[in-house]
């Protein structure tokens, strides 16, 4: 191989990390994929022979890569969006899909992404290099603009706000496959009291349809009459793992209309987010065939 193929093929290598390492920092996959892309482009153009850390190197380019993207994105938007779901990353229940199982590594479920969506970009990179790729602040701090102490100091405040997010989730996946059936079960069947019970008292639906809008529901009674009002669609749900975690696709028609993420805590479900936007879902990919 020649020197070029050579450094493509040492990029190949660190393909997977750097792209979980985007997908974390954006929550969007097609960003994400830009972002790795970018990392390509700015390697290729690069003097390398001195780097004796390649991922070291690809992880700070991509990592400022995200980074510009977030703030051009949160300079975009005029006012904050109130529900935004992250783009999931569905497969079958009983599939294997090793690359996106690669990508999500430890759990990354759509509620703690949106949690990380709240977070100032800077404060985002921080907490996501750190925490979950354990780069030290010196690492980090240059690409933040920061010092290590001040970068130390961000990556506090954004682990505090993960911490008091919420309850702490599940981590028996058959309790939680066993829970989002029985969900399944109530909603198609109409039972009420089986879907209140099954619900944690302040539990949380978020769902985002784009451009139709987005609703926040919160309250066992409410959100199980939410439940109810769309159990005509029940039938048509099928369920799938959304982010590593049991959650739910629903197509009727053979048209995904739905992709549902479930937090369960405690043997309750205490969180439920919904990506409804047709547009996302298409350009998604994410098909009846698929699960």
């Amino acid at each position: 191989m020649d020197a070029e193929e050579v450094l493509a093929h040492r990029f190949e290598e660190n393909r997977t990390h750097l792209s979980a390492v985007a997908y974390r920092m954006l929550g969007s996959i097609g960003e994400a994929e830009d972002a790795v892309q970018e990392g390509w482009l700015r390697l290729s153009r690069a003097e390398t022979s001195e780097v004796q850390n390649l991922r070291g190197w690809l992880t700070t380019v991509v990592g400022r890569v995200c980074l510009d993207m977030l703030r051009s994105r949160k300079a975009r938007r005029e006012d904050p969006l109130e529900v935004h779901v992250p783009d999931p990353i569905v497969r079958e229940v009983d599939g294997t899909d090793p690359e996106h199982e690669a990508v999500l590594g430890d759990s990354v479920g759509l509620a703690l992404l949106v949690v990380l969506d709240t977070l100032a970009p800077a404060e985002r990179l921080a907490f996501v290099l750190h925490d979950m790729f354990a780069l030290s602040f010196d690492e980090i701090a240059p690409i933040a603009d920061r010092t290590p102490a001040a970068t130390r100091q961000l990556a506090s405040r954004a682990r505090r706000r993960v911490q008091g997010s919420g309850h702490a989730p599940e981590t028996d996946p058959t309790r939680q496959r066993e829970v989002v059936e029985a969900f399944m079960t109530a909603s198609r069947g109409g039972r009420v009291d089986d879907l209140l019970a099954l619900l944690d008292p302040d539990i949380v639906l978020r769902a985002d349809r784009g451009a139709d809008g987005a609703d926040v529901v919160r309250g066992s009674r409410a959100v199980g009459e939410q439940a109810l009002t769309f159990s005509r669609f029940a039938p048509f749900g099928r369920l799938a793992l959304v982010n590593g975690t049991p959650g739910v696709v629903t197509a009727p028609d053979g048209k995904t209309f739905s992709v549902m993420a479930f937090t369960v805590s405690g043997g309750k479900i205490v969180r439920i987010d919904i990506l409804a936007d047709p547009v996302r879902l298409q350009r998604l990919g994410i098909s009846p065939g698929d699960v």
